[in-house]
């Protein structure tokens, strides 16, 4: 592992940036600055790296107004609460509304704005620790969190979450690193073929608020049970994919859920995760307004994310399963991002 200077804040606080590199050469960059994965180095069919995530060279370039949370860690709640209110214990939390009349992401300083302690555990293993205090964002009790990011031996990048609170307080965490297996030689991701191992989403309003119904993908443009390419069936979906995946397994138990191949390159890409949900987004809103590496224009579908979660708006949808995490409890989860190639 190395430790090298990414920038300043506004307000003079150095952030560093930790390279974590595997005997393959696979290497993956992550800043103190809200736990961005800024770069990910994996092989092609050829053994030519290339960096298959969204991102920036530069600590300013996330600094910007309204990145859209490239590489982030999300924070404390992942993904949309209605009208960034919920009730619990028979109190009411007001939260903010950032996102339509909806709260999204943790809020206007989410867990992608703030710096994270940084410790480094073990040449391809870095720990990131952060205390959210009581009231932050709107959200009841003082949570501590750790994210430890791991680079495996055989390729894989590991995200693992802990955190525990002295309140009752909703947690869904993730991470929101936008994947372009071409690493940059495309401009978008509509080729990437996607199997995503769902029998049900989460149906939404117009808003992105779940309506409670998890219907059947079955017939529908949401089908990713068998693999094809994303943008086959992208232009009967609204907008694109922005849903919520309800996981065909039993949560707590970690498993393969997706699988992401560019035909181009041979990248391979598999999620597993231990989470009910993954939210895969197409890169919908990108809109070329944001100039990343290598110069490169980020442009609509430049990217997508596979956000593994809970589900959206969980505090207020009983029948879903709870977010609430306890005192005295603690709330774990793990995801893997697993790289390969595939032969022609």
């Amino acid at each position: 592992m190395t430790k090298t200077f990414f920038g300043t804040l506004p307000g003079g606080m150095p952030i560093d940036l930790y390279t974590l590199t595997n005997a393959n050469g696979v290497r993956v960059s992550i800043t103190n600055y809200g736990g961005i994965v800024t770069s990910l180095l994996t092989p092609d069919r050829d053994g030519r790296l290339g960096d298959v995530v969204l991102g920036f060279d530069r600590l300013d370039g996330y600094l910007q107004d309204n990145v859209p949370y490239f590489g982030a860690i999300i924070g404390r709640y992942g993904n949309r609460i209605a009208r960034g209110t919920f009730t619990l214990n028979g109190q009411t939390y007001t939260l903010a509304v950032n996102n339509g009349p909806n709260h999204l992401h943790g809020g206007t300083q989410g867990f992608d704005k703030v710096v994270w302690q940084a410790e480094e555990v073990a040449d391809q293993v870095l720990k990131l620790t952060y205390t959210s205090p009581d009231g932050e964002e709107g959200y009841p009790g003082t949570l501590q969190v750790t994210v430890v990011y791991t680079l495996t031996p055989d390729n894989a990048l590991k995200m693992e979450y802990w955190a525990q609170t002295d309140k009752a307080t909703p947690v869904n965490l993730t991470n929101h690193s936008y994947f372009n297996l071409t690493a940059g030689k495309a401009p978008d991701v509509l080729n990437h073929t996607l199997l995503i191992d769902a029998d049900r989403f989460v149906a939404v309003d117009a808003t992105q608020i779940p309506t409670g119904a998890l219907p059947s993908v079955a017939g529908t443009p949401m089908d990713f049970r068998s693999p094809h390419p994303i943008g086959v069936r992208i232009g009967q979906v609204e907008g694109g994919y922005d849903h919520t995946y309800v996981l065909n397994h039993a949560v707590r138990q970690l498993r393969r859920m997706a699988r992401a191949i560019d035909p181009q390159s041979g990248r391979v890409l598999e999620v597993s995760t231990d989470q009910p949900g993954v939210q895969f987004y197409s890169g919908n809103f990108l809109d070329g307004s944001f100039t990343g590496k290598d110069g490169r224009p980020y442009r609509k579908h430049a990217g997508f994310c596979l956000e593994t979660q809970h589900f959206p708006d969980s505090p207020n949808q009983p029948n879903f399963p709870s977010t609430i995490l306890q005192p005295g409890d603690t709330y774990h989860t793990v995801t893997l991002y697993q790289f390969s190639v595939e032969s022609r």
